[in-house]
């Protein structure tokens, strides 16, 4: 019995076929079909986010969403390529390879492969908890910016324009909109608003209608019946000799850009190997100053040259080319502006595509219209392990944390929001696992860091799906594209990609969620916008702005425990003890009621002892100090011989002291360090309404104070009317007030 449910525990997909119907087979296929028909022109608009070529979005469409519904424990989640990931993966290989490179995409798998080791570990030592690290208004603050930086970076695909990339992602947004008043293709501008509109409109009719597959189709169609696309080839031979100079020029710096690449990493090795010899030990310093040298200035190389390739790669894209004929025969190309005198323009008006890998002389490629997906490998990938480069590794291994942690956050709360309206449970480790598992076999077959996607799990949801059965149907409806139909996508419209981008990311823009923190508790809604901030001002390195909210709140805990918050009770209208300070009440000059809202650990209890003097201090008529102890649920070794000394310091001075409220553990820990006998058992009382009723008397013989506030609500507004003596106390109280 014990062996059937660890199998069942391990192997959640045994559960679905308790019960299942061919009624609930039907359901899981259409529920799948619905999704791939999302799930593709997605998965490839993610990937091109992730500056990875189109089809490896497919890739990581195909068997990523299999496998994470065979492990997790979500019935209705669907796994795949999401913004955030895709865009967080450019960021953490942007350091390390050219995007688009064969380095960046060995990465961007090698980046896969690490994320699901990650996910899997945590979730096999059941560390799920794990993500509560990461606050609600850190990821509040950072999803936003990260909408926000996502739908910007999707401006020059929009506009048909090209700009000048920037250190930072608000300048070159800025380069993109200096561009569009005098670059914007129109032709490509009208797709992506006949994409926007076909979207919006049929997801107002009805959800379930696949509107990004009938917007891909219907700009595809267009583009292709209309020939919009226009492209030649050519080579460089063909073009003027100033351009060819430029071509050898960034073919050139792009070498050198991988060459310095290549030279950091020896670096890094180098200075690892350093670390590690013991013969060289006398050594040790010198080097690794040498080495840190080293490394610096190549990282300082590396990125003056990318500057330079981007201000290249810029000019190349930014010049326009003109046809014209020489000797009535041969056809050549050069800028516009510089077209030879005396001779025959062709009319044709031509831009280099220009990507991020060298240009090839044999192989120029012009386009003069619309851009396009292109030229997609048909059949599947191939199954091959990621090549592991320990240096590299290290390198990322701070942002396969982020993402293993962002990506699994995402999931599990999509997947809480599933089961919450089917009834089914979820196991957050074993979901871990699950996710670990996809990116794992995902990176085997050229896949990049994939999560859960909260739109294509709500339209698996609303499209009826019973069991993971869907994602498998999904999964293989993918293969059959990868396949059969990959000529189909050539003529995607980039602009539609983009629209569908900037769609999907709409939804994570949620600026109720910053009212909401800042409404809840105002620290929290500062947190939520410095992280928004600085995720924007640091973009696009997007690790720095979530570090900076996870510090924060961290802080924030940290100071929230050191100095905990801290009572003197009065009673209340309701006949309840409330704290004095916010209820504006009189406290009671001989008893003070102490109520301490935190455990009593090595870092705060010094706090209590600090307040307790305070109160000494602030009131001299004072006998005897009462602590409440119902928030008190753990008390440790520094905490219970600080308590001690307190105990013993206020008996040494003519007070008294006694507890109520603690629970069985406190006791415990008291009894067993013979605390509890030093305190008194008669001192310890079950509630603060017994103590006060048995230290009135106690504390009152002998006293003037007729009328107490622990026994009847005394407001500072009205206590010098009722009872004149405490007029001092109340004119205080409203000067805090």
């Amino acid at each position: 019995m014990l062996f059937r449910i660890n199998v069942r525990r391990n192997l959640p997909f045994l559960n679905w076929l308790k019960g299942y119907s061919a009624a609930h087979l039907r359901a899981d296929f259409t529920a799948g079909f619905t999704v791939a028909l999302v799930l593709i022109p997605q998965s490839m608009a993610y990937a091109q986010l992730a500056d990875l070529p189109a089809y490896y979005g497919l890739y990581a469409a195909f068997l990523p969403p299999l496998i994470a519904a065979l492990f997790g424990s979500s019935r209705q989640l669907s796994t795949g390529p999401v913004a955030v990931v895709s865009l967080m993966t450019s960021t953490a290989l942007a350091p390390l390879a050219t995007a688009g490179s064969e380095s960046f995409i060995v990465y961007a798998i090698l980046l896969a492969f690490l994320v699901g080791c990650f996910q899997f570990l945590l979730g096999t030592l059941k560390l799920g908890t794990v993500v509560n690290f990461i606050s609600h208004p850190v990821v509040n603050g950072f999803t936003n910016a990260a909408a926000l930086i996502i739908a910007t970076s999707q401006l020059p695909s929009l506009f048909g324009v090209n700009s000048v990339k920037a250190e930072h992602h608000f300048q070159g947004v800025y380069n993109v909109l200096l561009e569009i008043p005098r670059s914007t293709h129109l032709p490509t501008l009208g797709l992506a608003f006949l994409a926007f509109a076909i979207q919006y409109v049929l997801r107002r009719l009805n959800p379930r209608i696949p509107n990004v597959l009938i917007a891909v189709a219907i700009t595809t169609l267009i583009c292709w019946s209309g020939g919009m696309e226009r492209t030649r080839k050519l080579s460089l031979d063909q073009v003027s000799g100033d351009l060819q100079w430029q071509i050898n020029d960034y073919n050139l710096a792009l070498a050198r850009v991988d060459s310095a690449m290549e030279r950091r990493i020896e670096l890094g090795k180098h200075l690892k190997g350093q670390a590690k010899c013991q013969a060289c030990h006398d050594l040790k310093s010198t080097a690794d100053v040498t080495a840190k040298y080293n490394i610096t200035i190549a990282d300082l190389q590396i990125r003056e040259l990318k500057n330079r390739v981007d201000a290249e790669r810029a000019t190349l894209r930014n010049q326009v080319l003109a046809a014209f004929t020489v000797g009535g025969k041969d056809t050549l190309y050069c800028p516009e502006r510089e077209l030879p005198a005396a001779t025959q323009f062709s009319g044709e008006r031509w831009r280099l595509k220009v990507g991020n890998r060298p240009l090839n002389p044999k192989e120029l490629n012009l386009a003069g219209g619309v851009a396009v997906i292109g030229l997609i490998p048909r059949g599947l990938p191939q199954i091959r392990l990621p090549g592991i480069d320990f240096n590299v590794l290290i390198d990322l291994l701070p942002m396969v944390m982020v993402i293993a942690l962002l990506g699994f956050m995402e999931a599990i709360s999509i997947a809480k929001a599933m089961a919450a309206r089917t009834e089914h449970q979820i196991d957050p480790n074993q979901e871990l696992k699950g996710q670990g598992l996809a990116n794992i076999v995902g990176s085997l077959t050229g896949s990049y860091p994939v999560s859960g996607s909260f739109s294509r799990s709500a339209v698996n949801y609303q499209a009826g799906a019973v069991s993971g059965f869907s994602s498998a149907f999904s999964s293989a409806i993918v293969m059959v594209t990868l396949l059969f139909f990959t000529p189909l996508l050539y003529y995607i419209p980039q602009a539609t990609l983009a629209a569908i981008i900037m769609m999907a990311v709409i939804g994570l823009i949620n600026v109720r969620g910053f009212i909401h923190a800042w409404k809840t508790q105002r620290y929290d809604g500062i947190i939520a916008v410095i992280t928004f901030v600085m995720t924007l001002g640091f973009a696009p390195h997007l690790d720095k702005g979530i570090m900076i909210g996870v510090f924060l709140s961290l802080a924030h805990f940290l100071l929230r425990n050191i100095r905990p918050d801290m009572a003197v009770l009065s009673k209340y209208t309701d006949g309840t003890f409330r704290d004095s300070n916010r209820r504006g009440l009189i406290r009671c000059r001989h008893l003070a009621v102490v109520r301490f809202n935190n455990s009593l650990i090595f870092a705060n209890v010094a706090y209590l002892e600090e307040k307790i003097i305070e109160l000494q201090a602030e009131m001299p008529e004072l006998k005897h100090i009462h602590i409440v102890g119902n928030a008190i649920n753990e008390l440790d070794a520094s905490g219970e011989e600080t308590l001690s000394k307190i105990v013993t310091r206020l008996r040494e001075t003519g007070h008294d002291v006694s507890f109520s409220g603690l629970n069985d553990k406190v006791l415990l820990t008291m009894r067993s360090t013979h605390l509890l006998e030093k305190i008194g058992e008669d001192h310890i009382y079950g509630n603060v309404a017994q103590a006060v009723a048995v230290l009135y008397d106690k504390t009152h013989q002998g006293t003037k104070e007729s009328v107490c506030p622990l026994r009847h609500c005394l407001r500072a507004v009205d206590s010098v009317e009722i009872y004149p003596s405490l007029g001092k106390q109340a004119k205080q109280i409203n000067g805090e007030r």
